[in-house]
């Protein structure tokens, strides 16, 4: 199953941008021989502000597959948890599991209705740089957790 993020908005030359490629970097590496990855970080860059122009380009981008909103309403997992979550879509089938964070205002409802899983990581409010590291770090970590590497402790 291809794994990607969409994010609106491009994340820069900072560390944030460096430690999400490092992390979808190895995800891809690990998660090969299970049947996960590559992890694609697609940057979404809509020609208008506003939260429909963005829903547009996340939809288009993840046409076709298993959209999951990042949304601080979703529904929170632990890591072992999201992992089960990310190997159960992978064995019934799908294909192809896209991430969706916002712009500054969040996710339109269009993206949010057209979801079929939500992502929280907590109440908060977080950089989309920053949620986009965090996000790519949580796939790594679940696809260690799914091939028994110890990266992860309990």
């Amino acid at each position: 199953m291809k794994l990607a993020i969409a994010a609106i908005g491009k994340p820069g030359r900072g560390p944030e941008a460096a430690l999400a490629d490092d992390y979808a970097r190895r995800a891809t590496l690990a998660g090969r021989p299970l049947g996960l990855g590559p992890l694609e970080l697609l940057d979404l860059e809509p020609r208008k502000s506003g939260k429909a122009p963005e829903a547009e380009l996340i939809l288009a981008a993840a046409e076709g597959a298993h959209l999951i909103a990042c949304d601080e309403r979703g529904k929170t997992y632990s890591s072992r948890a999201f992992a089960d979550h990310i190997a159960n879509l992978r064995d019934q089938g799908e294909r192809r599991l896209v991430f969706a964070i916002g712009g500054a205002d969040g996710l339109d409802p269009s993206v949010r209705a057209a979801a079929r899983s939500t992502l929280a990581f907590g109440p908060q409010t977080w950089p989309h740089a920053l949620a986009r590291a965090m996000l790519a770090e949580q796939l790594y970590r679940a696809v260690t957790i799914l091939s028994g590497s110890p990266y992860h402790r309990d």
